[in-house]
């Protein structure tokens, strides 16, 4: 007998505990931690990172207020009391490509071990969390392993250990793991549209020979990715994805596709931008930037980018749902307002084709 479920099955994004991609830090003291945290972000500056700690501050007044404290260039302060909630600080760290923990206060799903000797008795309380080291560091390269490390984890030894003062081993090992987790890229191309203007479906357009989703699919299959149409009704062939979020146009399409894959960056193309080629595609994919929501084309003439011929990064599906919550359906409202890596082309690449005459036009410049 099958199993009842009350809850939709839906794929989720790959997270850790608190984050998409997180290390906890543990086994020395919290401003060892600290230290260490700001010395390798300075070296990991192309990434988004966070630093997640509990508040070290006594006699703290109870506050009903939370405080968000913005500067001018950019800095963020948030002080805020409450519980640490899991489904809330995966909200909070969406956004962030590798998120920092003081594991002397919170359990990370992947560790860095400090050993420091003054602090073999903290470690010991804390043996069972350290069950995806990923190197070790010494505060004194003298330091010897504790016995019930070696005891717990008798291949411990063989993890990459480095000195507290190689600060650029450290990031680079680091920038290694951020890597490791950045997400592939698939493709979807969407047809869903009405068409008014043109009186005839745009998708089913001869350009080059066949219909126009058929060369826009093979477009994004010939760079190695994965490709799906985006429709609004589909019998759920293997290569179609269907429009969960009705009646929302491309937003709607785009968000299906990442209902369908959240752990998966898509390249979106519309069919109605014939100019578009191989060398645009490959121009997208070089200068891609997955610390960024989205890298998107831009025509030199123009004020704000094409949301139809852009790479969506996982991190962009949140915000989406963000903007769709205060009743914004626009993917490049998203995008002028979100931190986007912009590529700039020129106008002619990516011209519209709405009406017949331009249909024609297009087809007689094409060939």
């Amino acid at each position: 007998m099958k199993k009842h479920s009350k809850h939709t099955n839906l794929e989720r994004r790959d997270n850790d505990n608190f984050a998409p991609n997180e290390i906890a830090i543990l086994g020395t003291n919290c401003g060892v931690i600290s230290d260490l945290v700001h010395k390798v972000s300075k070296n990991l500056s192309d990434y988004k990172l966070a630093y997640f700690d509990a508040s070290h501050a006594k006699d703290v007044v109870k506050n009903n207020l939370s405080e968000y404290v913005f500067h001018h260039e950019g800095n963020l302060q948030i002080t805020t009391s409450g519980n640490i909630n899991k489904f809330q600080q995966r909200l909070d760290f969406a956004q962030f490509d590798y998120v920092f923990i003081n594991g002397n206060h919170y359990q990370g799903a992947k560790q860095i071990l400090i050993l420091d000797e003054a602090k073999e008795a903290s470690v010991l309380k804390r043996l069972d969390q350290l069950d995806r080291i990923q190197f070790i560091i010494k505060l004194k390269s003298e330091t010897e392993y504790f016995n019930f490390l070696e005891e717990k984890y008798p291949q411990i030894k063989n993890i990459t250990c480095y000195t507290i003062d190689e600060i650029d081993a450290i990031s680079n090992h680091i920038h290694n793991l951020i890597q490791e987790k950045i997400a592939p890229v698939k493709g979807l191309v969407l047809i869903g549209g009405k068409s008014t203007r043109m009186g005839t479906d745009k998708s089913e357009l001869d350009y080059f020979g066949k219909p126009q989703k058929e060369a826009v699919k093979e477009l994004l299959e010939n760079n190695t990715l994965e490709t799906f149409y985006s429709v609004q009704n589909s019998s759920e062939k293997g290569d179609e994805i269907s429009d969960k979020f009705i009646n929302l146009g491309p937003f709607g399409g785009i968000c299906s596709a990442f209902q369908k894959d959240p752990n998966a960056a898509w390249f979106v193309l519309a069919t109605d931008v014939p100019f578009v080629n191989e060398e645009i595609i490959q121009l997208v994919l070089k200068h891609r930037n997955p610390s960024k929501a989205a890298t998107a084309i831009k025509g030199k003439g123009k004020d704000f980018p094409e949301p139809l011929i852009t790479i969506y990064e996982p991190k962009a599906y949140a915000i989406l749902l963000q903007y769709l919550a205060q009743g914004y359906s626009c993917p490049r409202k998203m995008l002028i307002n979100s931190e986007v890596e912009i590529v700039e082309i020129d106008d002619d690449y990516i011209r519209n084709i709405n009406t017949q005459e331009e249909f024609k036009e297009a087809k007689k410049e094409l060939n």
